[in-house]
């Protein structure tokens, strides 16, 4: 029976069967091996981008560096980012303003506090029931209404 060769480790297994190869695939050395073999590539990759962009910049085609000139113009080339939650800005669709309090919704008996809207019903369970369909599952029941949106007619 042939041997199984591992390139990550170096070595050869005694088997080639699959339960060998995933002992020997799940074990701490292999996957330490394969972790410095990735380590060392990435390494490599950089250093030789750093080379390439060095020698560019001695050849003159990069004549300026594209970090110095600050944040970007409104405007100019490339794409812009929105940004962080926490920063404010203007509201993506769908978020509410800062300060400003969810609308009501209407239910089927009239309107439903904000506080009330995450909420699930009670379950109700007899002695030959299982457990409740999911929220937003249950039949006969519609989904509440935005008040701002008029009614479909």
């Amino acid at each position: 029976m042939p041997k199984y060769y591992c390139d990550y480790c170096d070595t050869y297994l005694t088997h080639d069967s699959p339960s060998v190869r995933k002992t020997h695939c799940t074990g701490r050395k292999h996957r330490d091996n394969v972790k410095f073999y990735y380590q060392k590539w990435m390494e490599e990759e950089a250093q030789h981008l750093i080379d390439a962009t060095t020698a560019a910049f001695k050849a003159g085609k990069i004549t300026q560096n594209p970090f110095a000139g600050g944040p970007p113009k409104p405007g100019a080339a490339g794409v812009a980012l929105p940004p962080p939650p926490n920063l404010g800005g203007p509201p993506r669709p769908g978020m509410m303003p800062p300060g400003m309090p969810p609308p009501m919704m209407m239910g089927p008996h009239g309107a439903i506090p904000p506080a009330m809207l995450g909420m699930r019903p009670p379950p109700m369970m007899g002695p030959m029931m299982g457990p409740p369909p999911p929220l937003g599952a249950m039949p006969g029941v519609r989904p509440p209404m935005m008040m701002s949106v008029p009614p479909p007619k």
